[in-house]
């Protein structure tokens, strides 16, 4: 399948911003701890950052859509995540660093619900699952890349944790750059009607097709059990895996989300988005419950690989999935809704995930997570769409 300039430049542009953040990602839970988080602080940090992401995709979903426009929000979305990641080096007071992980998930959500319509505009129904995963492919990449980087770092430098949130400023502008190589397609015009307010967006519900209702009702319970990543990786931490092997261990989830993306987004097309995406969620259920015992560095690594085949089968196909189930000329506001109430409910499940670990002990979130995932993949096989 030949792609277009949008298509490529966009993948390259995630690419760069994804090696960024997840230079990062894989010490973030070992940075804030080190600087005194409670594992329910970092679990309520993690949600509410999520949850700013998802809200601000929600209103610049829509906002893109009104005013016939998307460049600006990407480009301007890039910016702000890549300022936001050395701001949160610099200090290390609670309200500081909420702060910058805050203004980082606010960027992602400025550029998110734009970004995606522009992908979807450049498929067609039948090769959506493709271009989204073509996309998610290329973002993993620099999810592999990052990490890597961040290992070859602590091997020279254990503990220094503050010096890669500076580094990662330079792949960062560099996204930003790269964002600017594309030329918008004239869209739909401006909307004349009164500016929206922020929660605006959530009016889109009441007029969504039945089945943008449907799919979205099952993304959304399954979301309430599906917290932050940084449980696993704080996970394997806890079962004795030191810095080194456990972002080894990330790079190597990675790898497999990356290079699983596109072959499952084209089965999704030829197969049917549903059975992709309840398979991705059987995958889900079975790492979680594999996390519940394992022990060893080679469990992990077996159990982070099936979790790479879950990611790969849903999360570029949920996006797809959706934007087949509403009308072209709201696509930003439609992806940016659902991410939107995603959120909220991701900032539900990795508050309930760090209070089930600190009352519960370390398997409690994993076993629930597992028992949940498995009665949403009932309901979306049940399903019509």
């Amino acid at each position: 399948m030949k792609w277009s300039k949008t298509v490529v430049v966009l993948a390259l542009v995630s690419l760069c911003a994804d090696l960024a953040s997840e230079m990062l990602y894989p010490i973030l839970p070992l940075y804030f701890k080190s600087i005194g988080f409670s594992m329910a602080l970092i679990g309520l940090l993690e949600g509410v950052a999520e949850a700013t992401a998802g809200l601000s995709k929600g209103y610049f979903g829509q906002l893109s859509d009104r005013m016939g426009t998307r460049l600006p929000f990407v480009r301007g979305g890039y910016l702000a995540s890549a300022l936001a990641k050395p701001l949160m080096g610099l200090w290390t007071w609670t309200w500081w660093v909420f702060f910058a992980r805050t203004l980082d998930r606010l960027g992602k959500g400025l550029r998110t619900g734009a970004r995606d319509a522009m992908l979807s505009a450049e498929a067609t129904p039948a090769t959506k699952g493709r271009i989204f995963g073509f996309h998610r492919g290329m973002d993993t990449l620099g999810a592999v890349l990052g990490p890597l980087f961040a290992l070859f770092y602590l091997y020279h430098r254990p503990g220094d944790y503050r010096t890669l949130f500076f580094i990662a400023l330079g792949p960062g502008l560099l996204s930003v750059a790269l964002a600017y190589a594309i030329r918008e397609q004239q869209g739909q015009p401006p909307k004349k009607a009164k500016q929206a307010p922020f929660w605006g967006f959530l009016g889109y519900w009441r007029r969504a097709t039945p089945a943008y209702r449907r799919v979205v009702t099952g993304l959304l319970v399954f979301q309430l059990f599906n917290s932050s990543d940084t449980f696993l990786l704080l996970k394997m931490q806890h079962s004795g895996l030191d810095d080194a092997h456990l972002v080894g261990a990330y790079v190597f989830y990675n790898v497999i989300f990356a290079a699983a993306a596109y072959p499952l987004g084209g089965l999704a097309d030829r197969w049917g988005m549903k059975r992709v995406f309840a398979l991705g969620l059987f995958l889900f259920a079975a790492t979680y419950a594999g996390f519940v015992w394992a022990t060893g560095l080679w469990a992990f690594v077996g159990l982070l690989a099936l979790y790479g085949f879950y990611a790969a089968a849903t999360q570029g196909v949920a996006k797809a999935w959706v934007s087949n189930t509403c009308d072209p000329s709201e696509t930003g506001t439609a992806i940016g809704t659902y991410a939107a109430l995603q959120s909220l409910a991701a900032l539900l499940a990795s508050l309930l995930a760090g209070l089930a670990w600190q009352y519960g002990g370390a398997t409690a979130p994993f076993l629930l997570a597992a028992v949940g995932a498995l009665g949403v993949a009932a309901y979306v096989l049940k399903g019509e769409q």
